[in-house]
């Protein structure tokens, strides 16, 4: 037994649960003290700077267009999300239907008690249970991932414009109303769904009582829930946001020569909106999804191992503890940012921000190594394939702080490869004076190199993790990774509400002094969204061959051998599935794309005085063009990664579909990395022109010059990669590989047909 009793164990994981929760709160309230309202008597006086009076602009005026902005992008961000969650609710209820026939079916749908899968000697709760349990598990996860990303949304359309008014007393003050925003929905992310997970592994425990086999073999359904949800809200929210940001590019900047965020250009609230489905709501459900899965994927194999059989409680809790402490440890790291240090100068936003990462990793440590001493016993034997692996607990220690700095090391690389601060973005841009086609050749060059080190990371955190706890340890390196999630979530969120706030400002007509400090904290933001993205993708990777371990397990496969025909057709299909999916994501925001840019062409050419600002454009028409089209689309990539496992289990049997599991992540990694890191480069490359902070830059400016227009085309075609297919692909990844863990008993028992049947 670990020092770490039963009941301090029940009282630290919701204590620190509740914490989290309440942390939010307060962050909250603190943002929410920034009135938007049209009460000028606030704003004249102190507020009212210089600049503003010599440039003409009216207070009350720009104050009552931010509030009317905002909510114009709130209104269209909630009225999207109500609309696909309730497509979404359709395929929920189908999924859970086959959950539970498939399951069910496994033994007949019998009531009898049977022999335990690992334990024959004792007797583990009937098949049917099995599928009951797993399709409320499922129901719980698809709850709590649509739950997360509607909060994130909802806190990010109520921070923007408070961020932009906030902008005028200073750059400091913008940051940290951001800061702030994205915090509070790391925290109601990382909380809830440590809470939810915990509170429902305590009722399914009244039914399950000793059989912690097969309590926890049905919690992996919550990961599914999860995972299944973030797929479609990454893919439609990506869809959605890409479309209007290059017909409004297109058009805009390149066409008509008018700035970003011009008010005069009809897609520009469709924009914005995007900005907040895509990068916020379906950042949120993507990254809960990782974490629970990590969790599930942990749990299980330990609910085989010693301490399943044994039932020491505190030491099976053990990943959830770890995230408890993640939550504490992201607390003080945010107080960091928020309250211990002030920033003064634009220059001071993107080393503050890499600090977070930082001080969040050296403080896990520490709470990792308390942890893993009090929690676990000193010795114990894991479940390994078959055979019990002796493992101490600073074995499990180094897991966890592996796959913890390995994260470190791929937000670093990942922030040198796509922050305009370091020479390989300065060489991007410098690569625009002889057009688009260099800019574009040097980009994806650019994206190919920055998955060399990321790779590497994963590949050592891969090895030292199995090598000392097997397929347990790399689901503790995994969760080791996302136990900063909170700081993780708020850095990634910052971004796109600075995004936002860049935009009130510009249509709100607010003066250049105000543009220029938003555009910096939207140039920080995009680093930290590619930052946010490099730790899906990690974490990714380690979590689904976490899940792909327990499935091989599940499945009761000795060995996955290369050499036999199966496996082999298996990993080259594998392989090819993220290139296909890309493919219907990319073809998808092109199509879209075409319909908004000959959308605002025809606004600009039938709207009389539109150019000259006299008159207003259909903003309704641009939204409603993204809606459709990210609702129609999302469907086809989301039947290929949610079909894939149930096909190639059912006609092809588990050794099959082990392989395409491997392939999958094999070529997903790489091509996911290479995708975001190359949209984020060209992004920055362009923003890099448009600041025009150094001799340089100034060089191949200013905005509407030929090397500037080369860099928009490089961020145009960069826009669906990294917002679209890159950040998609680890859900592809992991949710092939949980649903085939989640359906492992089905496809041991039945599957294989094709094979059986020649």
């Amino acid at each position: 037994m670990g020092v770490l009793g039963d009941a301090v164990t029940q009282f630290l994981i919701p204590g620190c649960a509740l914490v989290g929760i309440g942390f939010a709160l307060l962050q909250w309230f603190l943002v929410s003290r920034v009135k938007v309202s049209e009460d000028v008597n606030g704003y004249h006086g102190n507020l009212m700077e210089n600049e503003d009076r010599e440039e003409g602009v009216d207070q009350l005026d720009a104050v009552i267009k931010c509030s009317e902005i905002q909510n114009a992008i709130a209104v269209g961000a909630t009225s999207f999300l109500f609309t696909q969650y309730k497509y979404l609710s359709i395929f929920v209820g189908a999924f859970s239907a086959i959950i539970f026939l498939f399951l069910g079916s496994v033994k007949g749908f019998s009531t009898e008690s049977e022999p335990c899968t690992y334990n024959p000697e004792s007797l583990c709760k009937p098949a049917l249970a099995n599928a009951i349990f797993s399709t409320v598990a499922f129901l719980l996860g698809a709850l709590t991932s649509v739950l997360s990303g509607f909060l994130g949304m909802k806190i990010a359309t109520y921070a923007n414009a408070r961020t932009t008014l906030e902008a005028r007393r200073g750059v400091g003050k913008a940051f940290i109303t951001a800061f702030r925003s994205g915090a509070v929905m790391g925290f109601l992310l990382a909380a809830n769904g440590l809470l939810v997970l915990y509170v429902s592994i305590n009722l399914f425990k009244i039914y399950y009582g000793d059989d912690w086999e097969g309590l926890y073999e049905s919690i992996t359904g919550y990961g599914l829930g999860g995972s299944s949800m973030a797929l479609f809200g990454r893919v439609g929210g990506g869809i959605y946001t890409k479309a209007a940001d290059v017909g409004a590019d297109l058009v805009g900047k390149v066409e008509k020569n008018i700035p970003e965020d011009d008010p005069r250009n009809p897609a520009v609230i469709a924009d914005n909106v995007g900005d907040n489905v895509g990068d916020i709501a379906g950042m949120g459900s993507d990254l809960f999804g990782s974490y629970a899965e990590s969790s599930c994927a942990a749990l299980f194999v330990a609910s085989i191992s010693s301490f399943g059989i044994s039932h020491d409680f505190s030491a099976m809790s053990y990943p959830l503890i770890i995230s408890s402490i993640g939550i504490v440890v992201c607390l003080i790291t945010t107080l960091f940012a928020t309250d211990l240090s002030e920033i003064k100068n634009v220059s001071e936003i993107e080393p503050s921000l890499k600090r977070q990462l930082l001080i969040s990793t050296v403080l896990m440590t520490a709470g990792i190594a308390t942890v893993s001493f009090f929690a676990l016993p000193s010795e114990f034997t894991l479940y390994n394939f078959g055979t019990d692996k002796v493992v101490k607990n600073w074995h499990l220690f180094c897991c966890v702080a592996t796959g913890l700095w390995a994260g470190l090391v791929i937000g670093y690389t990942t922030e040198y490869y796509t922050s305009n601060a370091y020479s390989p973005v300065q060489d991007v841009a410098d690569s625009c004076r002889t057009g688009a086609a260099t800019n574009v050749i040097f980009g994806l060059a650019l994206g190919y190199k920055s998955v060399i080190v990321p790779i590497f990371a994963i590949a050592i955190a891969i090895y030292v993790s199995f090598s000392l706890a097997a397929m347990y340890g790399i689901a503790m390196a995994a969760l080791g990774m996302l136990s900063t999630i909170a700081t993780g979530l708020a850095i990634d969120a910052y971004g796109p509400i600075s995004d936002n706030a860049g935009g009130i400002a510009e249509m709100a007509g607010m003066s250049h002094r105000i543009r220029e400090r938003t555009d910096a904290l939207d140039a920080a933001g995009n680093t930290t969204a590619a930052i946010g993205k490099g730790f899906a993708i990690g974490s990714a990777a380690l979590v689904s061959l976490a899940l792909f371990g327990a499935f091989v397990s599940r499945a009761g496969i000795t060995a996955v051998d290369v050499l036999t025909p199966k496996v082999f057709i298996g990993l080259i299909v594998g392989a090819m599935l993220p290139y296909w999916f890309s493919a219907m994501t990319m073809k998808s925001v092109g199509s879209a794309a075409l319909k908004m840019v000959e959308e605002v062409r025809r606004q600009f050419n039938t709207i009389p005085g539109l150019m000259e600002g006299t008159a207003k454009p259909d903003y309704a028409n641009c939204v409603k063009i993204s809606t459709d089209a990210s609702l129609r689309e999302m469907i086809p990539p989301g039947a290929l990664v949610m079909l894939t496992p149930l096909v190639a289990g059912t006609l092809f049997g588990v050794e099959t579909l082990a392989g395409v599991l491997a392939g999958s992540l094999v070529s997903g990694v790489q091509v996911a990395i290479s995708a975001s890191n190359t949209g984020g480069a060209w992004d920055n490359a362009k923003k890099y022109i448009e600041a025009g902070a150094s001799e340089h830059a100034r060089m191949l400016g200013p905005k509407g010059s030929d090397a500037h227009k080369a860099a928009v085309i490089g961020d145009t075609i960069g826009d669906p990669l990294k917002d679209t297919s890159g950040p998609s692909l680890n859900i592809l990844i992991k949710l092939m590989a949980v649903e085939s863990l989640v359906f492992a008993p089905f496809f041991a028992a039945h599957g294989g047909l094709l094979f059986k049947l020649f």
